[in-house]
């Protein structure tokens, strides 16, 4: 059996039941080498191995050919469907016919981070990874762009790196071209994790700030707003 199991933000506390208990179910553990650490503090009687950035393939082909003899874990942050590893996982199934998939669901940032912010999220919003190792640079600008412009709350995943370190003010210049720059905006990093800190700001504040892989960007739609020092997007119910 092989379990793909999103372990949210990688503190105990944000893991789902069903997560936790797939992992304990597990005799091997496999994942990037950050998020093993992570789980390591919390589980450290369980065997380990790890793989780096870009080696995504080669570490679901390892997950893959060990659930032929055992029951694995494969870690993914946050939910294992969004950016994880879930799809890569069944992609390479086929040649892993007698390994059986079960997809653990876990909180994904945009919703663990929005929760410190306030309620960003409660109406429709669109989720955009800013990196461009995976997707090409026209196609994000493309979605940033519909995005601003129907008015969709945007949550930004993978903002900036040493190597992309202007794609977060990029970003902002194309939604400044469709909000105001005094929409309200937020960010959390390392969710849930030591060191958290969040900050709410505006859209023309944003632009200039310097934020880093392990921080989830929220933009606003038009209507969303800071109430008691939270942002909130509402819903309008006052009008059903």
């Amino acid at each position: 059996m092989l379990y793909v199991v999103g372990i949210g933000a990688g503190s105990r506390d944000g893991m789902t039941i069903a997560a936790e208990s797939a992992v304990k179910r597990s005799e091997l553990i496999v994942g990037y080498t950050k998020y093993v650490e992570l789980l390591r503090k919390h589980f450290p009687d369980k065997n380990y191995a790890s793989t780096g950035m870009k080696q995504e393939r080669e570490r679901v082909e390892y997950a893959l050919k060990e659930a032929s003899e055992k029951n694995v874990s494969l870690i993914c942050s946050g939910d294992p469907q969004l950016y994880g590893m879930a799809g890569l996982a069944y992609e390479l199934s086929e040649s892993f016919p007698n390994v059986e998939i079960e997809v653990v669901s876990g909180v994904t940032a945009a919703f663990s981070g929005g929760a410190v912010l306030g309620s960003p999220l409660t109406h429709d919003f669109a989720v955009i990874s800013l990196s461009d190792l995976l997707t090409s640079k026209e196609k994000i600008r493309k979605r940033l762009e519909c995005s601003a412009e129907c008015d969709l709350t945007i949550v930004l995943y993978n903002p900036s790196s040493k190597s992309r370190a202007d794609y977060l003010q990029k970003a902002c210049d194309i939604v400044l071209k469709h909000r105001s720059a005094d929409t309200v905006c937020g960010y959390v990093r390392n969710i849930g994790r030591e060191g958290e800190e969040s900050r709410i700001l505006t859209l023309a504040e944003l632009r200039d700030t310097a934020v880093d892989m392990f921080t989830t960007v929220y933009i606003g739609n038009s209507e969303t707003k800071v109430i008691g020092g939270k942002m909130v997007t509402p819903r309008d119910y006052k009008n059903v």
